[in-house]
């Protein structure tokens, strides 16, 4: 019995360690989330009850409509993964309380055996008979060794005892608290797909309004796809403009380089000469030559031709740092809007049960009212401002990254002023019914729109 008791003592520990394993399911990444979906989902909420009450069904409701059903189905998914979370804990839970029965069995069946057997011999005769029949002062040693051994290998059969009963009762204890907490996700997943019902019947009832109203819609769609396009023209008339200049300045620079090289050739040239005329004996036929052959080297350095730059938009210094600090703030770029929702996405968007699609430039995003303000999302300087007829719209460069604010009722900067992020350059006008905020956002690379929605802080 004494040599099992390392073999016993090694299982204990390897089962208790197992039992600890497997800590509480983290919910903070899983809490987190929901906490940004519900401020969404209330942002949404407000925005919906603005338009909620017009007579007409409109898109800015459908696409309202849409992003919430999404935002809800994001949430419930959320909180299935929580469920099945605790049902993994419970699961792996049930299993390490098992083995820990299964420990205290045998934990039990050990320490019966050692009580048994120390019964069996409980006569001080027979423990100093043990000692005494030893062949040797060292085996005698060793025999009290033994028995010293045997006395605290059964207190440990106690204390292993008592602290396997402990752990199966603090797993029950933590089973407890989980079943609770899945009835409580349960209770919160029901809710939440009875308000997903409720918001896709809604949906419904706006397709099918908007159904009626195609030819109407039809033409509003096609008043914006004219607003969209002139909206273009004029921010690719500044992209050009701002492209032809730079190629100037880039010229300039070229002809004013060439300027200082031919000075300094002119200068080499001269001293050659001078060199050249001094009474020197033996290599009055060598040095000249010598002087000659390194100018046409020089000349012919400067007219290799120039290789023509990726992006003349990128040749400053200035525009180079500008460039990178606003690549490097991809996924970063702040709102153009406070509390802005975004109701047409860049690229095509399909209006449901009709064939109607709108190919937006950018995105347009509502606000709850219209008057709200609008910043400018990085640093950079005022190119364009220009009145499109039925709002204003500016564009700043950001290096060679531009971008554009449409349909703003009032307009803060001028041509050639620097912005700085997050400074207030005008405010949202009215969506195209007349009720809340809204605002196009485009952004290129040069004359190349690119999704703004890949660029802006999530």
């Amino acid at each position: 019995m004494y040599r099992s008791l390392p073999f016993l003592l090694i299982l204990f520990v390897g089962l208790a360690f197992v039992a600890g394993a497997q800590p509480p399911a983290d919910k903070s990444a899983m809490e987190k989330e929901r906490q940004e979906i519900q401020k969404e989902l209330k942002e949404i909420q407000q925005l919906y009850e603005s338009v909620k009450g017009q007579k007409k069904q409109t898109l800015s409701q459908l696409n309202v409509l849409n992003r919430k059903i999404s935002l809800q189905e994001r949430y419930i998914g959320s909180i299935n993964r929580e469920i099945r979370s605790i049902d993994d804990d419970i699961y792996l839970s049930e299993l390490e309380i098992y083995r820990l029965n299964k420990q205290l069995d045998t934990l039990r069946v050990q320490y019966a055996r050692s009580i048994a057997y120390a019964y069996k011999n409980r006569s001080n005769y027979d423990y100093v008979n043990f000692i005494f029949s030893a062949s040797s002062f060292n085996d005698a040693v060793k025999r009290i060794s033994y028995l010293k051994s045997y006395r605290d290998y059964r207190e440990k059969q106690v204390a292993n005892i008592y602290r396997t009963q402990e752990l199966i009762g603090q797993r029950r204890k933590q089973q407890l608290v989980r079943k609770e907490q899945k009835n409580e996700a349960l209770e919160k997943q029901t809710k939440q797909v009875e308000e997903l019902a409720i918001q896709k019947k809604e949906k419904n009832a706006v397709v099918n309004q908007l159904k009626s109203r195609e030819r109407e819609l039809e033409r509003q769609i096609a008043t914006k796809k004219k607003r969209d396009r002139d909206l273009q023209n004029a921010v690719l008339a500044v992209v050009r403009r701002e492209i032809e200049l730079a190629k100037k300045e880039a010229a300039e620079r070229k002809k004013a380089a060439a300027a200082t090289n031919a000075s300094a050739g002119s200068t080499a040239a001269a001293s050659g000469a001078k060199a050249a005329a001094a009474p020197v004996a033996s290599s009055t036929s060598s040095k000249p030559l010598a002087s000659t052959g390194g100018a046409v080297e020089s000349t012919s350095k400067r007219n290799e031709p120039v290789k023509r730059p990726d992006s003349y938009l990128d040749l400053n210094a200035s525009d180079v740092a500008l460039n990178s600090s606003f690549e490097a703030n991809r996924y970063k770029i702040p709102w153009p809007v406070d509390n802005g929702i975004v109701v047409l996405k860049f690229g095509d968007n399909k209006i449901e049960n009709t064939l109607l699609t709108i190919d937006n430039p950018g995105i347009t995003i509502a606000t709850p009212s219209a008057g709200s303000n609008v910043k400018a999302v990085f640093n950079g300087e005022v190119r364009g401002v220009y009145n499109l007829g039925d709002g204003m719209a500016v564009t700043i460069r950001h290096g060679k990254y531009f971008s554009t604010y449409s349909n703003l009722s009032t307009v803060s900067v001028e041509k050639g002023s620097i912005v700085k992020t997050g400074q207030v350059i005008g405010k949202t006008g009215r969506d195209d019914e007349g009720n809340g905020g809204q605002i196009d956002f485009i952004l290129t690379m040069e004359a190349r729109k690119i999704d703004p929605q890949a660029w802006l802080r999530k």
